[in-house]
């Protein structure tokens, strides 16, 4: 599998995770996708294990819309990658209500790519 190649599968699970938290059903694909293990660190300052992640996202509001911008794909095993990128999304309005770097870390099993470990930073306000 080339770089190209796992770049595109980390791009496609990290939009269709955005996809999901736009349609309010980011709980299921997150309960889905991450691993027993697996933890958020959000830009708040909070780290949430796998069960509150999926809890706190039964609750959250929907995203309206999202960009990911500059996508980089860093290496950390044979069998895993962290996707690192920049994410513009927006609840309501055309000011972002979110803009920062996200970077996500994915182990590759049997039954395809489940996240790991999930960290974003926000920008500050301009």
């Amino acid at each position: 599998m080339t770089d190209t190649d796992v770049l595109d599968e980390l791009l496609d699970l990290e939009g269709r995770g955005w996809d999901a938290l736009c349609a309010s059903s980011g709980a299921d694909f997150y309960g889905a996708l991450m691993t027993d293990d697996a933890l958020m660190v959000l830009a708040n300052g909070m780290v949430l294990d796998r069960a509150a992640v999926v809890d706190s996202l039964r609750h959250a509001p929907p995203w309206r819309t999202y960009e990911i911008q500059d996508p980089r794909l860093v290496h950390v095993g044979p069998d895993a990658a962290a996707l690192v990128y920049v994410a513009v999304a927006y609840r309501e309005g055309t000011t972002p209500a979110f803009r920062g770097v996200m970077s996500s870390v994915y182990l590759r099993t049997p039954d395809g790519w489940r996240l790991t470990c999930y960290q974003q930073t926000r920008f500050p306000e301009e």
